[in-house]
């Protein structure tokens, strides 16, 4: 998400960088780090200040935080390089770029068992963008439905667990739709079906289940969550409500290890699918997509008409300008990897994230929350009887090897809970796994032999190393 940014005060505008007189050959070099330059410098000295500037991040291949690609192959890296001057939102001057993301809305429907002929979708900047036009298609049927029926369309509401990633609040908050949270509860860390139907009324627009929560990498019910409001819809005058599936993560997952899942199009109560290319579709940041069952379930009134060699194609985003760079390195990982290479990929991390949780658990210290049985990440936090240190300080002893593990508490309800998530991706292998785990051993260590001084519960909170 974007961060908001204040501008400087006035006395700081000047502050110069320092600049190390072997990386520049111009008589003088001034550059202010919060104003334009008067003058510019050689592309060599501007290269070397900004990679100077960042060697301050942390290194990507080491961020177990993040669920976004951070590797991709040398001849991906070229491609994208090729089109990133191209503008993804001009059909008519990029006309095959327009046919790859064509071809990877059909690869993607297939692969959520979409309907032929029928299923309707497009690319985005992200999976967060694409809940966002899910949500939006959610609540123009559920307001046209109202208008037909001659009711009210003032107090819609959207049902999701509490576990939501931030864009669903987002979307609620930006659209004036309410939210309705299902809580977490010790043992069920993300949303309940009997609890999510009750929380259901007229005024419901959809329910979100999530295909792998950022909680813990769990799966939600979404086969269970339909059938109940399946029962619910044929009672006399049931509501009729539909599911989205936020599948952020698990949508590029699910297919490939665990087939066997009903979560997709195979439900008819399903009316969307979102995912992420750049998390478990293995593309770089920047693309996202999502897919309606069909034209039903998008309504019209969303979809604007652009000039597209001659014709009209359909467009719906809340986006304009983007490179073609991602959509293009999608397709190219489809045609690179296939079926089988995806499946070896996925698969492959979670042996890792299966063998790194059990080795955590036998370390004695931990209690697991999940395993990576579902998604190739799990949660775990300290055991009650282990009060010499807390999880964020762990975390924060990790970093000093340039391990990015976060600690944080759980939402409403949970709130005293704190846990470590780990997020294994292509790239992560077994040898960093065995790595992270003995540099965890020896940080064990030193904090039991040199306990902790634990703040306050609410200066603890502010310690979180990792925010939704």
């Amino acid at each position: 998400m974007a961060a908001l940014h204040r501008r400087v005060p006035e006395d700081e505008m000047g502050t110069e960088l320092d600049i190390n007189p072997v990386y520049f050959r111009e008589k003088s070099c001034e550059i202010p780090r919060y104003r334009l330059p008067e003058q510019g410098v050689l592309p060599r000295t501007a290269l070397q200040v900004v990679r100077d500037e960042l060697i301050l991040d942390g290194n990507a291949r080491l961020n177990l935080a993040t669920f976004v690609t951070t590797w991709m192959e040398p001849e991906a890296e070229l491609l994208m390089a090729e089109c990133s001057p191209k503008n993804m939102i001009d059909k008519d001057e990029y006309p095959q770029t327009a046919e790859l993301e064509h071809r990877c809305v059909n690869i993607i429907s297939h692969l959520w068992n979409a309907p032929h002929e029928q299923a309707i979708g497009c690319s985005t900047t992200g999976s967060s963008e694409a809940c966002m036009l899910g949500g939006m298609a959610l609540l123009w049927r559920w307001r046209a439905k109202r208008r037909a029926a001659g009711k009210d369309t003032a107090r819609p509401n959207l049902v999701m667990g509490s576990n939501v990633q931030v864009c669903w609040e987002k979307f609620c908050r930006y659209w004036d739709v309410e939210p309705k949270y299902v809580p977490l509860v010790p043992g069920r860390y993300h949303l309940g079906v009997p609890e999510a139907v009750a929380l259901c009324d007229e005024n419901t627009i959809g329910v979100v289940a999530i295909m792998g929560s950022t909680m813990d990498g769990s799966y939600e019910p979404v086969a269970e969550l339909a059938a109940s409001l399946d029962a619910v819809a044929a009672t006399p005058g049931g509501l009729d409500v539909p599911i989205h599936v936020d599948a952020a993560s698990g949508g590029f997952v699910a297919p490939f290890l665990q087939p066997e899942i009903e979560w997709d199009f195979r439900i008819k109560r399903v009316a969307s699918i979102n995912s992420s290319g750049h998390k478990y579709g293995l593309v770089y940041p920047g693309v996202g997509w999502i897919i309606w069952r069909d034209e039903e379930h998008l309504p019209q009134d969303l979809v604007f008409k652009v000039n597209y060699l001659g014709g009209e194609m359909p467009t719906f985003a809340l986006n304009f300008s983007r490179p073609g760079a991602q959509v293009a390195a999608q397709y190219y990982n489809f045609l690179r990897l296939g079926y089988s290479g995806y499946k070896n990929v996925q698969q492959t991390a979670q042996d890792i994230a299966l063998y790194l949780s059990g080795q955590i658990g036998k370390l004695g210290q931990f209690e697991l929350l999940s395993d990576g049985s579902d998604l190739p990440v799990f949660a775990f936090k300290l055991r009650d009887d282990v009060d010499k240190y807390s999880v964020f300080d762990i975390s924060e002893r990790l970093r000093m090897r340039g391990w990015q593990v976060p600690a944080y508490t759980f939402p409403e309800n949970l709130t005293d809970m704190a846990v470590m998530r780990i997020v294994i991706r292509n790239g992560f292998s077994m040898d960093l796994a065995n790595l992270l785990l003995n540099d965890l051993k020896e940080h064990l260590r030193i904090l039991e032999h040199h306990p902790q001084t634990q703040m306050p519960p609410e200066l603890q909170k502010k310690r979180e190393s990792f925010a939704h």
